[in-house]
């Protein structure tokens, strides 16, 4: 008998579930997915052109499956299956990887990290620990060799990020190697492990850190200092449109980011707006906090008192810690829908946190083994503002990102790609929106961290306006550290690691404000055509029980609630 459309719906999904998997294999780590803890992703021109030609097969075959032939959830999953593979194929089609420079992000950093999310609990697992922390010396060939190539087709990252990487890569090795992360596993090793397993491991991780990966790093920062910054591109030429076909990138990069066809000029003005309206907001605030209604002014005190900001590290990660456990007992009033997995803080590493944003989010492990972590930069406590830590406590943890992606993942009866994967713009759209709404639920402290609320609202609108700006326009890095200075409460050394990270991925910023946007116009929608009949928990769990959807998907299901 022939296989129905949803049939072959689901055999497909669960086919490019798998090819993630072993084309990401830190990804599958990440997620609990253990069988590929021994290798990294294939970033060679060959591997990405393999990745390139079975995600356009995937495409075709999700294509061919006539959505008529299909309902529900169904319909959902065929959307959400051409809209993610075409997000890679355009992804994989800007060949970022043969110019990016990344402080935040590059393999200085995300090799790193992965010990935090690769528990060795077998002897099994230890092997497979070596075995990957040795192809780590590829992995940062590879990369050298991808950024050379792209030397060659006149492709170079801008001088601002080259330099950060370099500095990045002085500290590691100014550090014994027995003082990176990658050895921390030996401080932890089982303890049902013979004495000749640990012995055994113990001198199997070291020499892998210290004949590979050491060499490797060593050998990287020799490529960034002779061969990249010689030739990077100075701040005047931070977009993307000075490299070759950059312009086009960047077309496609907005569909990778909002799955919508937005010109860049449309963004630039959608931001211009939002900063006009969020000024307004500031000016009034700001009189009534600080009896100032300047906005300059205001912008001044905020980063000038001493007093606004914090005096030690622990003060960060404890105001962090009490505006999640604030968040967790208020939920329920809102949420009718809520994740198992829990959130913790933690602070962000040595080797990351000097050029680092001021915090992100890491997903729990599907298998429930690691709940949902909220990082915070604690390095300089005295440059972090006081006034900002609840608006991010809220964006990143609850009910921001940890409420929504835990949701998501255990999510039942849909693919297991749509748990995991999903839009930028509805993830970071989410996480905008619930800044504003945590003050819908009483969650802050008093005028002064709303004050840190409105700022990261005006933070996410200039976005808009300094990426298309960059990337598009021809603006100057100097150009966009100063319109968020003049025009959001982010402190300087903030502003700076922030338009560092809009240079090396871009679009991705534009994700925010398209996505909470359009949630609100949702709601608004929603609550007219509801009238008494709304309820926000109700609203909420429409919003979020189909997983990270696009926004096009996203109307249809507030829609469906609104008119059921």
């Amino acid at each position: 008998m022939e296989a129905t459309a949803s049939e072959r719906l689901a055999a497909l999904a669960a086919s490019y579930w798998e090819e993630r998997l072993r084309d990401y294999p830190t990804f599958a780590t990440a997620l609990g997915h253990r069988e590929h803890d021994d290798r990294l992703s294939d970033i060679t021109p060959e591997g990405r052109s393999d990745i390139l030609t079975r995600r356009t097969r995937t495409r075709a075959a999700a294509r061919a499956i006539p959505a008529k032939d299909l309902e529900g959830q169904d319909r959902i999953t065929r959307s959400a299956l051409i809209t993610e593979v075409e997000s890679e194929i355009d992804d994989l089609a800007c060949d970022l990887e043969d110019w990016t420079v990344d402080p935040l992000a590059g393999p200085q950093v995300s090799l790193l990290n992965i010990e935090s999310y690769q528990p060795v609990r077998t002897p099994e697992e230890g092997r497979a620990m070596i075995r990957r922390w040795r192809a780590m010396a590829a992995f940062v060939d590879d990369h050298a060799a991808n950024l050379k190539r792209g030397l060659g087709e006149g492709k170079v990252a801008v001088r601002a990020g080259v330099d950060k990487v370099i500095d990045e890569l002085k500290d590691l090795m100014r550090k014994r190697p027995g003082d990176w992360p990658l050895l921390r596993p030996l401080a932890a090793l089982p303890t049902d492990w013979s004495q000749r397993q640990r012995r055994e491991f113990r001198e199997a991780l070291s020499a892998a850190v210290r004949d590979y990966v050491y060499p490797a790093f060593v050998r990287y920062q020799k490529v960034l200092e002779s061969q990249v910054r010689p030739r990077a591109r100075p701040q005047e030429k931070a977009g993307i449109l000075h490299v070759p076909g950059g312009r086009e990138a960047y077309l496609r990069l907005i569909r990778v980011y909002t799955a919508l066809d937005l010109s860049p000029e449309e963004l630039h003005g959608t931001g211009l707006r939002e900063v006009a309206r969020i000024n307004q907001e500031m000016e009034t605030l700001g009189r009534k906090v600080f009896g100032i209604r300047n906005r300059g002014k205001i912008l001044r005190r905020l980063r000038t008192d001493p007093s606004l900001y914090f005096a030690t590290r622990d003060e960060v990660a404890e105001t962090a810690e009490r505006a999640l456990l604030r968040a967790k007992v208020a939920i329920p009033r809102v949420f009718g829908r809520l994740p198992k997995a829990d959130c913790d803080v933690v602070r962000m590493g040595a080797h990351e946190e000097k050029h680092s944003t001021i915090a992100y989010y890491r997903t729990p492990a599907a298998d429930g083994s690691r709940p949902g972590s909220f990082y915070v930069n604690t390095s300089a406590p005295d440059t972090r503002p006081r006034y900002e830590a609840e608006a991010l406590a809220y964006h990143e943890a609850i009910p921001g990102h940890h409420l929504q992606i835990a949701i998501s993942q255990e999510l039942t009866g849909i693919p297991e790609f749509r748990r995991h994967g999903g839009v930028t713009a509805f993830v970071e759209g989410w996480g905008l929106y619930s800044e504003r709404l945590a003050d819908e639920m009483g969650l802050y402290s008093s005028d002064l961290d709303r004050v840190g609320m409105v700022s990261y609202d005006a933070w996410r609108a200039c976005r808009l306006v300094v990426d298309t700006g960059m990337h598009a326009m021809r603006w100057s890095r100097q150009r966009a550290i100063d319109f968020m200075r003049e025009n959001t409460a982010l402190a300087e050394n903030n502003i700076g690691n922030e338009v560092d990270r809009y240079i090396a991925w871009p679009a991705q910023a534009l994700a925010y404000k398209t996505g909470q946007l359009e949630i609100l116009r949702l709601r608004r929608f929603a609550e007219k055509r509801l009238g008494a009949r709304f309820d926000l928990r109700r609203f909420h769990d429409a919003v979020l029980e189909n997983g990270a959807v696009s926004l096009q998907a996203l109307r249809d299901a507030v829609r469906a609630y609104a008119s059921a």
